[in-house]
């Protein structure tokens, strides 16, 4: 047999040839397209939902939230175990499959009994899956600063959310960009007990004014000649005028408006937590998370460019600073074990790594 295969080849050396080159392409072609991280991911195949209930304390999240999804929870298929943490405002559920369980099999099982146990939540609570993504997928982190102070920290986070972040999330890999730090403004409503009785009034009362006053609807069409057109009520809140103007009922023909029993303002959201640079003040920062089993290396640096190449879309002054990468030590990881060559000089041996941006190794 072995004869017969050196007998054609030498028979063949044009085809030999060409064999041989497209295994060595292929080969180079597999060892670049390797996924490539520094902390190999071991843990379990896990399912995050997310519950947010604003404003309630972490009993009542417990009570109405965290504990009827845990009993529901623990019935799907493959789920080994499952723990629950409630906090001000939000309820986090983990759920724990076997091993070698894929991910996407686990996150449709998961969302299957959600779907059951949405009757046993408040009205209005709707449970999410978080991202695909799991503790050693956090490979980036940069933050936004503005050394010249032209900007804000709320004017910061806006850019944050609306620009940097939804531009990194269209990168493919990337499963979540999330926020740290920084300020978001909001409408805030005060309103004053002793007016509310002289209007006779309630506080349920003025949240339904201000919700009927934030929306639009549509009124269908209305047909003139040959022409369509199409009625709707424009109505959403632009500025604070426009919430001071909610009319909250009538009375004596006149109509009580938001602004008689309440003051409106502009406020910061109360913050969980704040972000730092080097002791230098509060920034805004974002955590890039990779989706499980990805390339990190080379989401890396799909990340780096893109943040580069939006650079120029900011306002000047403001700079994206890179304040964690996973990229350097992939590279030294590498570095440390692959070698391209070695020369030997006297009694100095000399080890060349095969990729830039490394100093050479001298041993004695």
């Amino acid at each position: 047999m072995i004869k017969a295969v050196m007998r054609w080849c030498l028979n063949n050396p044009l085809l030999v040839v060409i064999a041989s080159l497209v295994v060595i392409v292929a080969g180079v072609l597999s060892i670049l397209s390797i996924p490539l991280e520094a902390l190999p991911d071991i843990s379990p195949t896990q399912v995050i939902v997310k519950t947010s209930y604003p404003g309630q304390a972490p009993q009542i999240i417990q009570d109405q939230i965290t504990y009827p999804l845990e009993t529901t929870l623990q019935e799907v298929p493959g789920a080994k175990a499952v723990r629950g943490y409630s906090m001000f405002g939000d309820s986090y559920v983990y759920v724990l499959f076997k091993g070698g369980t894929p991910i996407y099999q686990a996150r449709n099982l998961v969302l299957q009994y959600l779907n059951q146990a949405q009757g046993q939540l408040p009205a209005g609570v709707t449970p999410a899956l978080g991202p695909n993504s799991s503790g050693v997928d956090w490979i980036y982190e940069y933050a936004l600063t503005d050394p010249g102070g032209s900007l804000n920290l709320a004017q910061l986070t806006t850019l944050q959310n609306w620009f940097l972040k939804f531009a990194l999330q269209g990168i493919p890999g990337v499963a979540q960009v999330a926020t740290v730090g920084g300020m978001e403004q909001e409408y805030q409503v005060v309103v004053f007990p002793n007016r509310l009785l002289a209007y006779n009034l309630t506080l349920p009362q003025v949240e339904a004014a201000i919700r009927a006053a934030n929306g639009e609807t549509s009124g269908s069409v209305v047909d003139m000649g040959e022409s369509r057109y199409i009625v709707r009520t424009s109505g959403y809140i632009h500025s604070l005028k426009d919430l001071q103007q909610t009319p909250l009922g009538v009375r004596d023909g006149v109509p009580v408006t938001l602004q008689q029993v309440a003051r409106v303002q502009l406020g910061p959201v109360l913050p969980s937590g704040i972000a730092e640079l080097n002791g230098q003040g509060q920034v805004v920062g974002g955590i890039v998370m990779m989706n499980q089993g990805g390339n990190a290396n080379a989401l890396i640096q799909k990340i780096q460019q893109k943040l580069k190449s939006l650079q120029a879309s900011l306002p000047a002054g403001v700079k994206v600073v890179t304040t964690y990468s996973q990229r350097p030590l992939i590279q030294r990881e590498l570095c440390s074990k692959v070698v391209y060559g070695r020369v030997t000089t006297g009694l100095n041996e000399v080890a060349y790594c095969c990729y830039k941006g490394f100093p050479t190794q001298r041993a004695t």
